[in-house]
């Protein structure tokens, strides 16, 4: 049968530390009570949470008195230290202000750009589509070379079309035979 191996490490732990009762420091119990007769009583303060654990040291803290030249120096401190939080809250209060205004006209002219942008865009529009619409006889050839890139440049990645483009010239060149 298989022991469970933590209950033998505890039982092995309390047999050493059996022994371990008597430490063999006699009369300490009474420099214990000399000295706690010795200390002032203190009474703990209600404190939250994990500060409880300082309470006391606070306490002894409290009793024992600080020289007045600290005393004056964590004064001063204090006051320099509230007269640098004001001042950071004013500048603080300063740069949110300044911000926000510079927000607001950062969108007024967004508004401003994209409110062109539409009225230019609607009046290409209206324009490429009158272009597009108009049937003058004649110009037919004229509209498809419009819509064709004609810049060797502009055409170096893609297959050589050089004789449709040669013979759309040509057709827009001359004029057309009525029917």
């Amino acid at each position: 049968m298989d022991e469970d191996p933590a209950a033998e490490f505890l039982a092995r732990e309390q047999d050493e530390l059996a022994g371990l009762e008597d430490d063999g420091f006699e009369g300490a119990e009474e420099d214990i009570r000399d000295f706690e007769s010795a200390s002032p009583e203190i009474q703990p303060e209600e404190t939250n949470g994990a500060s409880e654990g300082y309470a006391a040291i606070a306490q002894v803290d409290k009793v024992r008195q600080e020289p007045e030249k600290i005393k004056k120096w964590r004064e001063e401190q204090k006051e320099r230290l509230a007269k640098k939080d004001s001042e950071d809250e004013i500048k603080r209060a300063e740069w949110r202000e300044a911000a926000k205004k510079e927000l607001e006209e950062w969108y007024l002219r967004q508004a401003d750009l994209l409110d062109k942008t539409k009225n230019n865009n609607r009046a290409a529009e209206k324009a490429f589509i009158e272009e597009r619409d108009a049937d003058v006889p004649g110009e037919e050839w004229e509209r498809i070379a419009r819509l064709c890139d004609f810049n060797p440049k502009t055409s170096r990645h893609t297959k050589d079309v050089s004789r449709l483009r040669s013979i759309i010239l040509q057709l827009k060149q001359q004029p057309q035979k009525a029917k």
